[in-house]
């Protein structure tokens, strides 16, 4: 819900910082803005704009930063009015876990922040309305949020019909960051970041600030494995889509920025391969066939038909595409799920119903991934890039975005239904 910039990097950027903190004139307490009568102060907004840039928080502006405010006034107003609040033990825990996504404990976090200009509170105050909306999310968004199958089903079969990257096509752009000039590069990435549209704004910007022999050639480098990449950037390149600058990333000595020109994939092996089930009934004429066939919309309701019939006249199979006879599987091939065909066999007819197709790696007929061994000689599993994700994973995500889907709604919600006011 809140997208902020977390991971090794931050440590590094606010070690650099280096910037201080600049208040705007006036009283520095004066109410900008009153939420259900809870007043936003200039002295807020201030620190929380100083906050979000040295997190490099892509929200970071003025009235981004004035926007989290308010949105905070309304999680804890809601909360609040839930009886909700925030203990010493929660915040304290929020607190390490967020200074931990740095690799920092929670003096040296906070050192860091006072030394950039922004006050402890100002960290606390951001941590408490978050550890109130959780809970208020937990009681009221959390027990209204299910999970089906099929979207389970769905959302692997996705997975399973997306080309996994296997190739990548970047530019690059790395801006020296000699001691004491960290800040300017972070600015002048930050700015590149802001300005960059397209494949050729990023070339213009690499020929003209890029340290590395690949700036005479507007930053490209060529077509390379995603294996090649350090394991650490991986994901970040994964995230970017086709024509995306990324965020500037801190390396010693330097600034990076890489443009996505391209990338190319392939299937999981099996991904193509579909597993079938269907029903094969057989009946006096096709007339038959047909009548039943009209009155039947599911797989289950030719059984209701075949009642008091030899069980070998209704026949329901779950097979692979090559282990179906070629007859059925020419016909099947055009039907959707619970769709029939009648097949006239001369005095007597098929009725072929398509009960559902999935691929069969979501059908769960592929091949287990091999055993490894450890240095202690126990067997492990070793990590199989071509694997699904287990239903249960995929399930939790699905749940995650939902739930905060839900929360997104609610909270814009909220602001409709806030008196929220300028003095």
């Amino acid at each position: 819900m809140r997208r902020i910039l977390l991971g090794a990097a931050m440590a590094a950027m606010l070690a650099g910082s280096g910037v201080a903190p600049a208040f705007a004139q006036g009283n520095p307490f004066q109410p900008l803005v009153y939420v259900n009568d809870s007043a936003v102060t200039r002295y807020e907004l201030e620190q929380r704009i100083r906050f979000l840039q040295i997190l490099r928080a892509p929200d970071g502006d003025r009235a981004s930063a004035e926007q989290a405010l308010i949105d905070d006034r309304l999680r804890i107003f809601t909360a609040d009015q839930m009886g909700i609040t925030a203990s010493d033990a929660q915040i304290d825990a929020g607190l390490a876990e967020f200074a931990g996504r740095a690799n920092l404990g929670v003096e040296e976090f906070v050192r860091a922040l006072s030394q950039a200009g922004v006050e402890q509170q100002t960290f606390r105050d951001f941590i408490a309305a978050g550890v109130v909306w959780r809970e208020v999310l937990r009681q009221r968004i959390v027990p209204q949020v299910r999970v089906s199958d099929a979207e389970v089903d769905q959302e692997l079969q996705r997975v399973i019909e997306t080309p996994r990257i296997t190739h990548i096509a970047l530019s690059e752009l790395i801006i020296p960051a000699p001691p004491g000039q960290e800040a300017q590069a972070m600015g002048l990435a930050e700015s590149l970041v802001q300005s960059v549209r397209s494949e050729a704004d990023f070339a213009a910007a690499a020929r003209r600030y890029s340290a590395t022999p690949s700036a005479e050639d507007s930053g490209r480098l060529p077509w390379m494995p995603l294996e090649n990449l350090p394991p650490s950037l991986r994901p970040i390149i994964l995230s970017m889509s086709a024509g995306q600058i990324s965020q500037p990333l801190s390396v010693e000595g330097a600034v990076v920025l890489f443009f996505l020109r391209d990338t190319r994939g392939s299937l999981r092996p099996g991904a193509k391969e579909q597993v079938l089930d269907y029903v094969r009934f057989r009946l006096a004429s096709t007339a038959d066939a047909n009548r039943i066939a009209a009155l039947s919309d599911t797989c289950a309701d030719l059984f209701v038909h075949a009642r008091g019939l030899p069980p070998e006249q209704i026949q329901r199979q779950t097979l692979s595409q090559s282990q179906i006879p070629a007859g059925d599987a020419i016909r099947l091939a055009s039907l959707d799920d619970n769709e029939t065909s009648v097949i006239n066999l001369g005095g007597t007819a098929d009725l072929l119903m398509l009960c559902s197709r999935q691929p069969a790696l979501l059908a769960g007929t592929a091949q287990k991934p091999p055993v490894a061994v450890t240095a202690e000689g126990e067997e492990a599993t070793a990590p199989d890039p071509n694997a699904v994700p287990d239903r249960e994973e995929m399930r939790n995500q699905i749940f995650s975005r939902k739930v905060g889907q839900a929360a997104d709604n609610y909270l814009a919600e909220l602001r409709a239904n806030a008196i929220i006011r300028r003095p």
